[in-house]
């Protein structure tokens, strides 16, 4: 029997987590803002949730109505059969989210739904749940449209694009679900070679070498739907092992990581270490306006820096021109993206972009700049593409 799911992403790859949770057994998947509702049965659910790198959460609709006012949100969640999918032993969290709808506190909605919750388990088993807003066993999500409450629970538990084994974090990190959706809008397969040379934390590296190397994002974490009393464990089993059995074997790999701050490989090192992957990826310090390419052609992936205090803009100002410089020095053949939040990168880096793609992270709205560098005719670049591919074989 199918259930229907909804599961967020970073806007502008919506399309892209549509493909993939098809390729995950979704019956069907409609593209929304912001995210995809779609419907499967709970095999497919299981394998969302270890295997997408796109998705934020896998929601589960588990109850519908329209509404005219807080009684009728009340009605609803009390309707709900939660006794049925974990116990008052589990402690809950309410989030509620709207788009146009005319009830004036989501405060007051989100207690509502809370007490209407608890009252459930004392008629049904006559005592309630704790509330625990900072480590729940379960998620309820409630989303209301203008005359619409759509009730959730969340399958997934922490946000999917925390891995399980990132530790060393930077100040702005990159949400690895963007990097992943960024990795893919630029056409990198495993086998070509990649270069972040301004890798922070390390996240493009750590997406990458997990996709050439079949690794599920999700192998190093628990889920939600591992607490509810429904859970299929033969499926869930099944799921998880045949993810295993598609790892390859740990080897280097044509990735590179480099970053002008000793403090950054470090911390790259560090998460690289923590997944296992430290052997698969070349890191070194160095500055990307002298780094020379490792391979005749192949894609840069990176997240450059751009100004947020005073001096800052002024600084990136002055490098932007020097970058496009270094790019037609050193990268002649190279596909080269950038993901930036500063719309000047593009107006002072001295180069067309052949493509510019929005995308946000979090609230705010980034562009995926696509730079093509060429050198000499256009006959010359095929023959480049094909040496590196028979380099990195």
């Amino acid at each position: 029997m199918a259930e229907t799911f909804f599961s967020p992403c970073p806007r502008g790859l919506e399309n892209l987590l549509a493909d993939e949770l098809r390729g995950f057994g979704a019956a069907s998947a409609e593209v929304l803002h912001g995210g995809v509702m779609w419907s499967g049965d709970w095999a497919s659910c299981y394998r969302a949730n270890l295997e997408s790198r796109l998705a934020t959460r896998v929601l589960w609709r588990v109850g519908r109505s329209r509404y005219q006012g807080e009684i009728d949100i009340y009605k609803l969640a009390y309707s709900v059969t939660w006794a049925k999918w974990f116990t008052p032993d589990d402690s809950i969290r309410v989030s509620v989210t709207a788009q146009q709808s005319p009830l004036k506190s989501l405060e007051f909605i989100t207690l509502r739904i809370k007490d209407a919750v608890c009252d459930h388990f004392r008629t049904v088993v006559g005592r309630r749940p704790d509330v625990d807003t900072a480590n729940p066993a379960i998620r309820i999500h409630a989303f209301l449209t203008k005359d619409m409450a759509t009730l959730y629970m969340d399958t997934s538990g922490e946000p999917l694009y925390k891995r399980g084994f990132k530790t060393a974090a930077v100040e702005a990190p990159l949400k690895e679900n963007i990097a992943a959706g960024i990795l893919k809008l630029s056409g990198w397969q495993p086998g070509e070679p990649l270069i972040d040379p301004m890798c922070g934390s390390g996240t493009f590296l750590l997406e990458a070498a997990q996709m050439a190397l079949g690794i599920a994002p999700g192998l190093g974490r628990k889920f939600g739907f591992e607490r509810f009393k429904n859970v299929d464990e033969a499926t869930w089993s099944a799921v998880r092992s045949a993810a295993e059995a598609r790892r390859k074997p740990l080897a280097p790999l044509p990735i590179f990581g480099s970053d002008i701050v000793g403090d950054q490989v470090r911390r790259s090192r560090e998460n690289l270490a923590a997944a296992g992957l430290d052997k698969c990826v070349t890191l070194d310090r160095a500055d990307i306006l002298d780094r020379v390419a490792p391979f005749a052609a192949g894609v840069m992936v990176t997240n450059p820096p751009y100004g947020v205090r005073i001096g800052e803009a002024e600084a990136l100002a002055a490098f932007y021109p020097q970058l496009g410089d270094a790019l037609k020095k050193h990268w002649a053949g190279w596909r080269c993206y950038f993901f930036s939040g500063d719309m000047m990168l593009a107006k002072l880096i001295g180069l067309k972009a052949s493509k510019r793609t929005p995308l946000f992270n979090g609230a705010l709205e980034c562009r995926l700049f696509e730079y093509k560098v060429i050198s000499g005719s256009m006959r010359d670049k095929p023959r480049a593409a094909d040496d590196a591919r028979n380099n990195a074989a």
